[in-house]
């Protein structure tokens, strides 16, 4: 068997791992090792490679903005940025119809500006506003929904974990690819809105309805989120300015949402060591799994895989735009059976080539950047996609009255406004790259 047929079949060997339950690091790592043993006819070859896969993937300077990133996110709950950002959306929305879940998807928005995990995103939110919902009529299935889909504004608005891994995959650029998101971050918040405007006209009894604050009153809970709004711009307009790098940025969001938090009286030292812990966990497992990928992505290099799928694409004639669609809708499809960071770390390392490869009518740094965008998108679409989205079991565990297909049939709106937006952002590159 040639190394090219072995690289090929390694592919249903990893699919069956995932199956069996087993975790997508360890199926990768594991697939990895054993690729490269009959590759290689040994096991030299494949424990030099363990050695030196780990010390330069962990020796990576550009991951350590993954747990400082991360580790703001636990500061800003602690520090009630997420009650504050809720209420002032509340208090500006909340009278109209469907304004609390609107509420809910703007705090959303807000919140991933300081944190860079979807998942971390709607937890939070959902343990702030699921109550609201719930005192307000609206319907189990609708609220979990709109917390499921909002919570994916985590990792599309600047800063996201997920962009972070996705330039170190490709050697772009962090700044860059964060500035690219921040429009289309945008037109999905907007997405969502007009989403929710739709089901509540169509299911008139989903929702209730409060009473409007006093103008007044508004202003008051707008100026509680000053915090964020200082986090964001110190972070984001330090790295777009130059003043500091990414990873620096990450530093300084961490220290400052972490004085806000001590300041407010969330920081203590049993939370900080909580805060220390949690992160710890998220972080090497994230880590675990950039190993897995790395070894298993470095034995697929041996046998040529990306470099003769690259090479056999382009000489089909297939017209560029045809195969961007295929990719995207393959994302969709894995998006249902696996998480996000899994499917851009078995995946980007086989279709990037492929991509940089077909003439879109741009230079290669701007198709890199357009393909990072759309397939963090799509992957993001994954998370609240039937039947196993990470999103949606998330919220419902907090909402166990709601029977998860009522959320189901209300998650349907949400992703067909993303849909609408793939489609827009496939059509319009310069949409995304308007701002880089």
């Amino acid at each position: 068997m040639s190394n090219l047929e072995i690289g090929l079949w390694s592919f249903p060997g990893l699919m069956v791992l995932i199956f069996l339950r087993v975790p997508i690091g360890l199926a990768m790592f594991v697939t990895g090792l054993v690729g490269l043993y009959f590759v290689t006819d040994g096991n030299t070859v494949a424990l030099s490679r363990l050695k030196n896969e780990t010390y330069s993937t962990f020796s990576s300077y550009s991951l350590s903005i993954v747990p400082m990133f991360l580790l703001m996110g636990h500061f800003a709950t602690l520090g009630g940025m997420s009650q504050a950002l809720f209420r002032a959306a509340e208090g500006f929305l909340g009278h109209r119809r469907g304004g609390v879940a609107m509420a809910a998807v703007g705090a959303c928005a807000g919140f991933g500006a300081i944190c860079g995990s979807s998942l971390a995103t709607a937890a939070t939110m959902g343990r702030v506003a699921l109550p609201e919902l719930r005192r307000y009529g609206y319907d189990g299935g609708f609220s979990t929904a709109t917390l499921a889909a909002g919570g994916t504004l985590g990792i599309l608005i600047p800063p996201s974990v997920i962009l972070v891994i996705y330039a170190i995959l490709t050697e772009q650029n962090i700044a860059k690819l964060f500035l690219a998101a921040f429009l289309p971050g945008v037109i999905a918040a907007i997405g969502y809105v007009i989403a929710i405007s739709i089901y509540v006209r169509l299911n008139p009894g989903s929702a209730g309805m409060r009473d409007p604050i006093p103008m007044a009153e508004r202003f008051r809970l707008l100026a509680a989120v000053w915090p964020v709004l200082m986090v964001f711009i110190v972070v984001v307009g330090g790295i777009y300015g130059g003043i500091f790098t990414p990873t620096e940025g990450a530093a300084v969001g961490a220290l400052g949402t972490g004085l806000i938090a001590l300041i407010n009286g969330g920081l203590t030292g049993r939370t900080l060591m909580e805060s220390f812990l949690v992160t710890a966990k998220s972080s090497a497992m994230i880590f675990f799994i950039v190993l897995g990928a790395a070894i298993y992505n470095g034995f697929l290099a041996l046998t040529q895989v990306p470099q003769e799928m690259s090479t056999w694409v382009v000489t089909q004639g297939f017209a560029p735009i045809t195969v961007l669609i295929v990719i995207l809708i393959f994302y969709l499809l894995l998006g249902c059976v696996m998480d996000s960071l899994s499917m851009i770390l078995l995946t980007i390392p086989i279709f990037f080539p492929v991509i940089v490869a077909l003439d879109f009518g741009m230079t290669t740094e701007q198709v890199a950047i357009w393909f990072g965008i759309l397939t963090l998108i799509v992957v993001e679409v994954g998370l609240i996609t039937p039947p196993v989205g990470m999103n949606l079991f998330v919220i419902n565990a907090m909402d166990r009255a709601t029977p998860m297909i009522q959320t189901y049939r209300a998650v349907l709106y949400f992703v067909g406004s993303d849909l609408v937006r793939v489609a827009l952002l496939v059509a319009f590159p310069a949409i995304t790259l308007f701002l880089i």
